[in-house]
């Protein structure tokens, strides 16, 4: 385990505020997917399948935007910290209009330009944050440096991820206008992050790099992308039913809070302990070992039915863990591989950005309308067909992801860190 002493050191190297700087990414990734979806379909009567197609569509446009963003982000090296805080800004004021403000036009058309906005500051913040990363590790003593500003950045984003996915929950249990309170909380997260990490855009070394080629011309670094895309496909598909599974497959609601908690809190107690395991035996063992035990969770899921709210938290607790070591270990492995074979292309950290996102884009495009036309309707009484259906959804896809990104993995050399 890690030393008290060695975080001590760590901390004061400012390794905290890249996890502040990172929780604050992470709630505006993952829990828009959470929440934003069933916020619009009970407050608007937007259907399933038309936020699907649209955040769908967002991710094609990313296509093209995040290559231009990593342009953008060595363009404004210079400024690195002035662009940041502007970038910040625009984030949170999208966050405000998407949960806190009605919309003036069409919900759908509102949910579309807000989540663009947030999605496209997300990027663009995301590149940066993550180029930065490779350069801190490269000035941190020994040879694990990556793996210890992976350990720091990822655990603060687990802890967003924990704090964004049960904050609506605990508003509401106090009588607060819970997405209100949470976009406003939300804004004020983004001012201290930037505040966190305000030193640490000084002084950018970030050189004009090659672009994409150098980057998808490694077979390495194009085998751990693949890898990303179908090993984050699971959490996707779960985080996008997961509202839905809870209230109406388990027959739970007012529990989707608290399960998330314990989900995302099991993911971030678990991510020391991953990143600890892979430094003694290496990323590629530690990475195998989640994955089995996200199949074993996810298989126990599929029995699941009406009342069984007990056995479902012990389900959170095992394939939370699990996901603390993808979102741990993936990205410290790429970081890597980016400090060897492309230590300037920001591009490789936009490829990356695009495929964490587009899992989403797909589990919300190939899921929704699918649930959707089983005759599934959030919050009413479902046949047994539409809640089949949303099981096998949330249960049975994320295993079968999970195997190919198995084999994927097994297949691919990424050495010991």
């Amino acid at each position: 385990m890690v030393s008290v002493q060695q975080n001590l050191a760590e901390a004061r190297q400012n390794l905290g505020g890249y996890a502040v700087f990172a929780a604050v990414l992470a709630a505006a990734g993952l829990p828009i997917y959470i929440h934003a979806p069933k916020f619009y379909v009970d407050e608007y009567g937007v259907s399933l399948a038309a936020l699907g197609s649209v955040l769908f569509g967002l991710r094609l446009l990313d296509v093209v935007q995040d290559p231009l963003l990593g342009k953008l982000a060595v363009a404004v090296r210079r400024f690195q910290g002035l662009a940041v805080a502007i970038t910040l800004a625009i984030m949170a004021a999208a966050m405000l209009g998407l949960f806190a403000v009605t919309p003036p036009t069409d919900p759908i058309l509102w949910f579309a330009v807000m989540l663009t906005l947030v999605f496209s500051a997300f990027s663009f913040l995301t590149i940066n944050f993550y180029a930065r990363g490779v350069q801190k590790a490269q000035t941190m003593p020994g040879e694990s440096g990556h793996l210890r500003v992976a350990r720091w950045r990822e655990t603060g984003a687990l802890l967003g991820v924990c704090v964004a996915s049960v904050m609506p929950s605990v508003f509401l249990a106090v009588a607060i206008p819970e997405f209100h309170a949470y976009a406003a909380l939300f804004a004020l997260a983004c001012l201290v992050a930037g505040i966190a990490m305000h030193n640490e855009w000084r002084g950018a070394t970030t050189e004009p790099s090659a672009g994409f080629g150098i980057v998808l011309r490694d077979k390495i670094s194009r085998r751990l992308l693949m890898i990303a895309l179908v090993n984050a496909a699971p959490v996707a598909v779960s985080s996008t039913l997961f509202l839905f599974f809870v209230e109406s497959r388990l027959d739970a609601p007012g529990w989707e809070g608290p399960l998330l908690l314990l989900f995302f809190v099991a993911a971030a107690a678990a991510a020391p302990a991953w990143g600890a395991l892979a430094e003694r035996t290496g990323s590629k063992p530690a990475l195998l070992a989640a994955m089995i035990l996200a199949i074993v969770a996810f298989s126990f899921a599929m029995m699941l039915g009406r009342g069984d709210t007990i056995w479902f938290a012990l389900i959170c607790l095992a394939s939370g863990a699990a996901v603390g070591a993808d979102l741990t270990l993936l990205p410290a492995v790429f970081a890597r591989r980016m400090a060897e074979v492309a230590p300037n292309a920001s591009e490789g950290f936009a490829l990356w950005g695009f495929v964490s996102k587009f899992t989403l884009a797909f589990a919300a495009i190939a899921l929704l309308p699918i649930l959707e036309a089983s005759g599934f309707v959030s919050g009413e009484d479902n046949s047994d067909v539409a809640l089949t259906t949303l099981t096998l959804l949330y249960a049975g896809v994320p295993c079968a992801l999970k195997l190919v990104a198995i084999g994927l993995l097994v297949a691919t050399p990424i050495g010991k860190e």
